[in-house]
């Protein structure tokens, strides 16, 4: 299953937010965004990508949500799952009972699938890479997505408009693969769009 993570410098880590104002709450109209890219087909959802989001921004900071689909669907199929749909109208809605139902000191499940905590970008990568994850950093230096080996447990990063935390990055330094989509540079969702493209192509 291939894996995107998406880091927010300024994306809101608490519910209160307008969500008619999403630009306002840190930019979380490109947190929507992402998600929409990262999972929906035509006529369906993908089951082959799982989600990290790593908001940066106040009042809370750091907040990790993770969103697994897949694993909601199948507890509905066994009739052990709370139904959660993922809806292009209702992605805000949906990140914003996620940072609401936050709990301090743990791991919160809002549904199967569906996960919030308090955890750092690096700590979410450091985990992965323990897990044995190829971790893929896009950016416009970085090796032409089309020429580059991807295994079938990559893990794609992307940063928002202000870039990956670099104290971080320079942590990851030779541990992690930098990547590119192309010599243009394109909108965070339009990114996660051209990986998805390139692997869907790929069978990965």
């Amino acid at each position: 299953m291939r894996e995107f993570v998406y880091y927010s410098k300024n994306a809101r880590t608490s519910g209160n937010f307008d969500l008619t104002q999403l630009m306002k709450a840190g930019r979380m109209d490109i947190a929507c965004q992402i998600i929409i890219t990262s999972f929906f087909l035509s006529h369906k959802l993908r089951d082959d990508v799982k989600l990290h989001l790593v908001f940066d921004g106040p009042p809370d900071a750091p907040k990790h949500l993770e969103f697994i689909p897949e694993e909601n669907r199948n507890k509905m199929l066994e009739g052990t799952g709370e139904r959660i749909d993922i809806s292009k109208k209702d992605v805000g809605s949906l990140i914003k009972k996620m940072l609401y139902k936050y709990r301090q000191g743990q791991k919160t499940q809002i549904a199967p699938g569906y996960y919030i905590e308090k955890k750092s970008f690096i700590k979410v990568i450091e985990e992965l890479i323990e897990q044995g994850k190829e971790i893929f950093i896009l950016e416009k230096r970085g090796e032409d997505i089309r020429e580059a080996e991807i295994p079938d447990n990559a893990v794609f990063i992307i940063g928002d408009q202000d870039g990956l935390p670099k104290r971080e990055m320079r942590r990851l330094k030779g541990i992690v693969k930098k990547i590119t989509v192309g010599p243009k540079m394109y909108f965070a969702s339009q990114t996660v769009t051209i990986v998805n493209n390139e692997l869907d192509r790929r069978g990965i």
